[in-house]
């Protein structure tokens, strides 16, 4: 399975992504200065690790299936460019990118982004797991969804 990714893969990159997301967010309690800021950062990495635990259970009951292609390769391609283009697929990332931050409202902005790409990838990662697991993934989707409202919201509230 060297070119193409199993249902299994793309549930351990899930994993990978909420552990990125929750490193993310603990890195930045600490930097933070700002109480609401450190609430939310908080909330968000108790999120990302009960995600862990929900990915991590799906992963434990998981049978292969095949996604539906318009043409041959079509979903493996998709998949491969979506974890390629995402840095919180990859190994030790949540942190290194909290680092980077120079202020909240930079921040907010790294975690709008960060949401938005995992609601990305989790949409796409729906055809490669079983309908059982779909209303799973839907549900963290939805999380995800409330998670970017909470950051812009924050973000609107810094001001300029």
């Amino acid at each position: 399975m060297a070119n193409i990714f199993s249902g299994t893969e793309i549930v351990m990159m899930g994993i990978q992504i909420e552990k990125n997301g929750r490193d993310f967010y603990n890195a930045l309690i600490l930097q933070s200065q700002n109480p609401k800021a450190k609430e939310l950062y908080k909330f968000l990495a108790g999120e990302e690790e009960k995600h862990i635990l929900a990915f991590q259970s799906m992963l434990d009951k998981l049978e292969e299936t095949q996604p539906v292609d318009s043409y041959p390769g079509e979903y493996i391609s998709y998949m491969k460019t979506l974890a390629a283009e995402y840095v919180f697929t990859q190994e030790d990332k949540g942190q290194a990118l909290a680092k980077t931050a120079k202020s909240d409202k930079e921040a907010i902005e790294m975690g709008i982004r960060f949401e938005k790409d995992s609601i990305l990838f989790y949409e796409a990662m729906k055809k490669s797991i079983p309908q059982t697991h779909q209303v799973i993934v839907d549900q963290l989707i939805l999380q995800e969804v409330s998670h970017l409202k909470k950051l812009s919201d924050l973000k609107n509230s810094l001001g300029s």
